[in-house]
């Protein structure tokens, strides 16, 4: 599932769900790359 979320007060990343952190953000998988944000709700 394609998820967003906001990593800083200016920088929204869009990716493959991976997983949620313990902490309420959830991370995202881009490429090879992983990035942990809050998520951006609709």
């Amino acid at each position: 599932m394609i998820r967003t979320i906001a990593i800083g007060r200016y920088i929204s990343v869009q990716g493959l769900f991976e997983r949620l952190a313990p902490n309420g953000n959830i991370v995202i998988r881009v490429g090879a790359r992983t990035f942990v944000g809050r998520p951006i709700g609709a």
